[in-house]
C-alpha cells in the first residue's frame, strides 16, 4: 500500500498545516462514523477514503461541508457523490492495486482519486470539457499520476484501453450501455445507477462471468444526476 500513496498524502504527512490537520480529523471522523459504521468493511477502500482530501474536490466556498455525508454541487448541474456512496461503489468492484478501471463521469475527480489511492490504473471519461480539464489539473496537482482523464461521451467507454477489470458509472443511465459490458473483462464487475432522473433509480451490479454469461443484481435505491450523451 505504501507504493499507492499519492504525492499529496506524503506531503501532507511531512508538513501538515493547522487547516490540513483539521481536515484530516474531519476525514477520519467521516470514515469512522459515516462509512465504516454503515457497513463498509473493505480495508483498501477505507484506507483510501481516509487518505484522499475530499475538500480539494469541492468548490472553495463549500469546503466547510466537504466531510458531511451528502453530495455537493460542483458546477454545470453536476455533483460530487456523498462519501458513503463513493465508498460503497468502490468496495463493490473489489478494488486492488494494479486493477485497470474505467470510470464514466469524472466530475471533480474524487472517485478517480480514491481508486488511484488504492493503486488502480484509472481511465475516466467526462462529458463536460470544463470539468474534464479542471479534474485533470486537480489530480495532477495532488499527485495522482495513475489517472488518465478524457473529455468524451461515457456511453462509449474507452475502446483503446479496453478491456477493463472493473467499470464504475457515476451518473444514472436510462439503460445499461452494451458497449460498456463489451469493454468489461470476463470475471469483471461493473456498477451503474439505472433509472430516470425524475423517477426511481437503482444501483445495479453487473458481473461478467464469461463473454456469454452476464448477470445483474439490484443493490439499492440511489439518486444520481443523469448520464448525458449516448446520441441524445
Amino acid at each position: 500500500m505504501l507504493a499507492a500513496l499519492s504525492a499529496h498524502s506524503v506531503a501532507a504527512q511531512e508538513r501538515p498545516s493547522a487547516e490540513e490537520s483539521s481536515y484530516r480529523v474531519q476525514r477520519l471522523s467521516m470514515v469512522k462514523d459515516q462509512i465504516a459504521a454503515e457497513g463498509i468493511r473493505d480495508g483498501v477502500t477505507l484506507t483510501a477514503m481516509r487518505a484522499v482530501p475530499r475538500h480539494e474536490f469541492v468548490p472553495p466556498d463549500l469546503r466547510s461541508r466537504a466531510y458531511g455525508d451528502h453530495p455537493l454541487p460542483i458546477g454545470l448541474g453536476q455533483t460530487i457523490s456523498q462519501p458513503y456512496i463513493v465508498a460503497y461503489m468502490t468496495e463493490i468492484i473489489r478494488p486492488a492495486p494494479g486493477m485497470k478501471v474505467l470510470e464514466v463521469g469524472t466530475g471533480s475527480g474524487y472517485q478517480a482519486a480514491v481508486l488511484a489511492e488504492i493503486g488502480c490504473e484509472v481511465y475516466t471519461v467526462e462529458i463536460f470539457e470544463a470539468l474534464a480539464t479542471s479534474a485533470r489539473e486537480r489530480l495532477h496537482r495532488l499527485g495522482y499520476r495513475k489517472v488518465d482523464v478524457r473529455h468524451g461521451d461515457g456511453h462509449f467507454g474507452w475502446s483503446e484501453q479496453a478491456p477493463f477489470d472493473a467499470i464504475l458509472v457515476t451518473a444514472a443511465a436510462g439503460y445499461i450501455p452494451p458497449v460498456l459490458i463489451e469493454q468489461l473483462k470476463p470475471g469483471g464487475r461493473m456498477v451503474i445507477p439505472v433509472g430516470s432522473v425524475y423517477g426511481v433509480q437503482n444501483l445495479i451490479l453487473i458481473e461478467k462471468r464469461t463473454a456469454d454469461d452476464v448477470r445483474t443484481r439490484n443493490l439499492l435505491p440511489v439518486r444520481f444526476v443523469p448520464l448525458l450523451g449516448g446520441g441524445r
